[in-house]
């Protein structure tokens, strides 16, 4: 006796195998940066006295574990959409892509609009997260700082 499945689990199944190339290779970049990040954050701990031992790995330790969530290797394994616990997941700004392309699509967009309005997403994108860019941008310059040598 063959199962049927409904017509568009194909499409879902594509899609998640793609996604999760995606993701697979942020996670590749995520490990390497996440390893000179982590042994130079313990070798400042080390050396320079700080508020508590180790405070500044635990620190890179923790920007690790939210990068990892964010990535959401396992996602597809969540039946459940609703499960996306922040608005820039991966899984989260795919599906924002997605909702854009699928609108432009349904008003009869050409390619050109299509792109137009993914360019505006992303630009919508880069928007809401400038804040916490600038954050991150802040503690890089701030372990730079801490990692010159003294003049």
């Amino acid at each position: 006796m063959s199962e049927t499945y409904p017509p568009n689990t194909r499409w879902h199944f594509i899609r998640d195998v793609l996604v999760l190339q995606v993701k697979l290779i942020l996670g590749n970049i995520h490990n390497f940066f996440l390893i000179p990040v982590t042994l130079g954050a313990a070798l400042i701990d080390l050396v320079v006295k700080t508020d508590r031992h180790g405070g500044l790995f635990y620190r890179a330790l923790d920007w690790g574990r939210r990068a990892e969530e964010a990535i959401g290797l396992y996602s597809a394994l969540d039946q459940d959409d609703e499960g996306l616990k922040h608005d820039y997941t991966v899984d989260a700004v795919i599906k924002k892509l997605e909702s854009v392309i699928v609108r432009e699509y349904e008003k009869g967009g050409t390619a050109a609009s299509m792109k137009t309005a993914i360019d505006t997403a992303l630009d919508q994108l880069h928007a809401e997260t400038e804040k916490p860019a600038a954050k991150v941008h802040e503690a890089a310059q701030t372990v730079i700082k801490k990692l010159a040598p003294p003049e």
